[in-house]
């Protein structure tokens, strides 16, 4: 097969739809990049990706001004990101090199605030233990992975987990707009014969189902997908979309302190929040603002249209995407603290 290369010098299959920066790209989005070197307000951050170490700014940033906060921090394995990398440690460094920065970052969220924090299974009881000193933990997201090698003497690792946290007992979830829509296997019907708890459509049998903390339905980025780059750990924007639907209103601000490619922030502008993002690596804070410039132009997120999520291989199913792949109004809002009425959770 004929290849192509690319500005990184990689060669790459002409369906390769992978994001990279052209020649000159990199200056052009490098001027819009943030650096602090003094406090700053809450406004001056708004829809900015800062371009600097995380220790670096902790001092500069403003009080209390974050509503959702997605954590995916390395985890406790060596791996290299871009320019910089990550070592293994043993149980006891890696709790020292996380608290030594999630502590004092916790003084930027607003008390209602809601915390997603990414791991994998051997760093996820650090990031338990941790979070159990600071926040209310609210439950555990186990996502499926299904890229992954096998293992002759060992389960084949293809699972992650997102630990799902507050700052206190009142916050926002809004489950309705994160349902996720799956074909009937099973289209029972009552005395009458019409469909029981799911919905006959022209492409199917449907049931929309609410959401769990199992999610098998996301797909790793890869080269075919237009919103794959280079970044090594890179999580789907459908991942983000749930987490930002389920636990931010529009307007709300995302904080996002290990950016990477930008997925954090490219989600929230697709969704109408305002976000921002720390990232060291300058190629991967390049590849963040070159995605939000593709956002202005197109706001599809895979796997969400019609203001649900689609289960895996059904995009042939999938119509009536709304304009901005935006939940719709009709979707009921379950907010702790703000006088609605309590549900079991």
């Amino acid at each position: 097969m004929e290849m192509i290369r690319t500005a990184q010098n990689k060669e790459r299959a002409p369906r390769n739809r992978t994001i990279t920066l052209a020649d000159g790209e990199r200056d052009r989005f490098a001027q819009k990049l943030l650096q602090l070197t003094q406090p700053v307000s809450a406004t001056e951050l708004e829809d900015k990706t800062v371009n600097q170490d995380l220790f670096q700014v902790l001092d500069y940033l403003p009080l209390r001004f974050v509503d959702l906060l997605f954590v995916d921090p390395p985890y406790n394995l060596t791996k290299n990101f871009g320019a910089a990398s990550f070592k293994e440690m043993n149980a006891e460094e890696y709790t020292s090199w996380f608290s030594s920065w999630f502590s004092p970052f916790l003084r930027v969220l607003k008390p209602t605030a809601s915390i997603y924090i990414c791991g994998d299974w051997r760093s996820s009881g650090v990031i338990q233990a941790i979070a159990e000193e600071h926040l209310v933990i609210q439950n555990r997201i186990t996502w499926e992975r299904e890229k992954g090698r096998g293992a002759k003497s060992n389960w084949k690792n293809c699972s992650e987990d997102i630990w799902f946290c507050t700052m206190s007992k009142h916050f926002y979830f809004n489950a309705d707009a994160v349902r996720l829509k799956r074909r009937v296997i099973a289209p029972y019907r009552d005395a009458n014969g019409n469909p029981k708890d799911w919905e006959q459509t022209e492409n199917g049998e449907f049931r929309l189902t609410s959401p769990s903390n199992v999610w098998t339905d996301l797909t790793v980025p890869f080269w075919s997908m237009p919103e794959n780059t280079d970044h090594p750990t890179q999580k789907p924007e459908k991942l983000l979309a749930k987490v930002l639907l389920a636990s931010s209103r529009e307007g709300d601000f995302v904080f996002d302190p290990f950016l990477g490619c930008g997925t954090t922030s490219v989600v929230a502008k697709k969704l109408g929040r305002h976000y921002c993002g720390v990232e060291t690596d300058v190629q991967y804070c390049c590849l963040a603002e070159k995605r939000l410039e593709m956002a202005e132009v197109d706001q599809t997120i895979q796997g969400y249209s019609d203001g649900v999520f689609w289960e895996r291989n059904t995009l042939a199913y999938q119509n009536g995407t709304s304009r901005n792949g935006k939940a719709s109004n009709h979707q009921m809002t379950f907010c702790l603290g703000e006088g609605a009425s309590t549900h079991e959770k």
